[in-house]
């Protein structure tokens, strides 16, 4: 088993103890396609994954989800959360047993997905207090000092419902003088790179497990193509993730690691529970 960098009471007093300051983000892997981002004092969480739902769901079958990296905490014990993304219906990225300790901990956060997955949604969550809003590539939430814009997504397909809108879905998020891109799950498509050429990112989070069809499981970018598309898109610095969580799906970040440095483009490589500071970019 991976150890976290940080856990529980660690890493709680690590984000209790970052700056409010606007111009400083902070962000911490949680695991998987999971981060926890603060700026100003305001939490959202990017498609958190902290339980072993799917581990027990695929434990006696031919497809078990064996875990590599341990747990960083316990969802119930996270708060000031205002919003969560989930970027699809597959259950590391939409975890009922995720969602409802958070909405019993933070009562009424705003989580955003999209349109076609609501009502199974609404099934993972039952009745807890916590308001869906749906999104799609041509949406935008704003609030206050906060931007929501939905981005399309390829897993392993562009699927849409007979309105239009996308089943698969990344999240462009504007806050203050920062600006993410959280893909969600995809592979590579032209559109994801107009996106985020008409909106130069400081952070891009990408996941880098590849695409294999021996795995029975839809494909996201490898690492080659996370750095390919960081790098064609402008990013100021690019994450990898969605590896090291379950052992039939899981990539090491060497690939993208080397592709990084031959296209010179910056990039970190967490470990679960460890925090990334981005600064104001000076004019």
């Amino acid at each position: 088993m991976i150890s976290a960098l940080q856990k529980d009471d660690a890493l709680l007093a690590d984000i209790a103890a970052a700056s409010r300051a606007k111009d400083v983000l902070h962000v911490w892997w949680l695991g998987q396609s999971g981060f926890l981002v603060q700026w100003a004092g305001e939490r959202l969480l990017f498609d958190p994954y902290l339980s072993d739902s799917l581990t027990d769901k695929y434990a006696a079958t031919d497809k078990p989800h064996v875990r590599m990296t341990e747990r960083c905490i316990d969802p119930g014990r996270l708060t000031g959360i205002s919003r969560i993304t989930a970027s699809h219906v597959h259950t590391d990225h939409l975890d009922g047993a995720t969602l409802l300790p958070l909405a019993a901990a933070n009562p009424g956060f705003r989580l955003y997905l999209p349109h076609p997955i609501m009502d199974e949604a609404q099934k993972r969550l039952g009745d807890a207090d916590v308001t869906l809003c749906g999104i799609g590539d041509h949406d935008v939430y704003v609030e206050n000092d906060w931007e929501l814009h939905g981005v399309i997504a390829k897993h392993n397909e562009v699927l849409r419902d007979a309105q239009g809108d996308c089943h698969y879905t990344g999240y462009l998020v504007k806050c203050g003088p920062f600006t993410l891109y959280h893909s969600g799950d995809t592979l590579w498509h032209e559109d994801i790179l107009k996106v985020v050429r008409e909106h130069p990112c400081d952070l891009m989070l990408l996941p880098i497990n590849g695409n294999k069809p021996e795995r029975r499981v839809a494909g996201n970018l490898n690492g080659t193509e996370a750095a390919a598309l960081a790098k064609a898109g402008g990013a100021r610095l690019v994450v990898p993730c969605h590896y090291d969580m379950f052992e039939f799906n899981t990539e090491s970040p060497a690939e993208f690691v080397n592709a990084c440095e031959r296209l010179q483009q910056p990039y970190q490589v967490m470990r679960c529970g460890e925090k990334l500071e981005i600064r104001k970019q000076e004019a």
